[in-house]
């Protein structure tokens, strides 16, 4: 299931802000949630740093259990990293192309986007935020929804980050993203260790 509550509690739970809007929060109280959160001791134990590390990248990219479990399956039957080609795969879904690109201000808004069929996909309005792309799609804002303020934000470069990620070609004033490559690890900036995870799912019965 994925989570549905305050998102920046996510962050303070994972120890590491999670988005753009939890940097200024964790700095403030980096620590876990609730009255007791400055005295609670998290697990020294392999298993719970390793269960910590899953987590996080269930929160970073919002995805489920199972959607997570699935995916590393996928990327662990592949002659690559396994943690290298989860977090390529992870990265390749529209609602994170849609974000990476400087769209949306979060993972979540940008799943709403796509939710909401203001996103196309080579023309097509595509409302999975699952949806897998490959390199040499064309991922854009549908003209009808450009007028709106989040895409007129976007268009002016609001959320955008210093530098986009290399596997991607975008142009804010057109709303377009071409993916150009498949990610590379040191293209993908995470925060968390992918090692771990892929320890974790090695490791537990799932």
């Amino acid at each position: 299931m994925r989570y549905t509550g305050p998102k920046v509690r996510l962050s303070r739970r994972a120890g590491t802000p999670l988005t753009r809007k939890a940097v200024g929060y964790f700095e403030k109280r980096p620590y876990p949630p609730g009255e007791h959160g400055r005295r609670v001791r998290r697990s020294n134990s392999d298993f719970g740093v390793r269960m910590l590390e899953k987590q996080k990248v269930r929160w970073y990219y919002d995805v489920s259990a199972k959607q997570l479990s699935r995916i590393f399956d996928k990327a662990s039957k592949r002659s690559g990293r396994a943690g290298e080609e989860m977090l390529a795969d992870l990265e390749l879904r529209l609602a994170t192309v849609v974000l990476r690109a400087g769209f949306a201000p979060s993972i979540y808004a940008a799943r709403q986007y796509v939710t909401h069929g203001h996103i196309t996909v080579d023309g097509k309005k595509v409302d999975i935020p699952s949806y897998t792309l490959k390199p040499g799609q064309i991922v854009s804002v549908r003209e009808k929804s450009k007028k709106m303020v989040p895409f007129i934000e976007a268009a002016e470069g609001v959320h955008a980050d210093d530098k986009t990620v290399g596997y991607l070609a975008v142009s804010h004033s057109d709303l377009r993203i071409a993916v150009v490559d498949r990610p590379k690890r040191e293209q993908i900036p995470v925060p968390f260790d992918e090692q771990m995870v892929v320890e974790y799912f090695k490791g537990s019965a799932r």
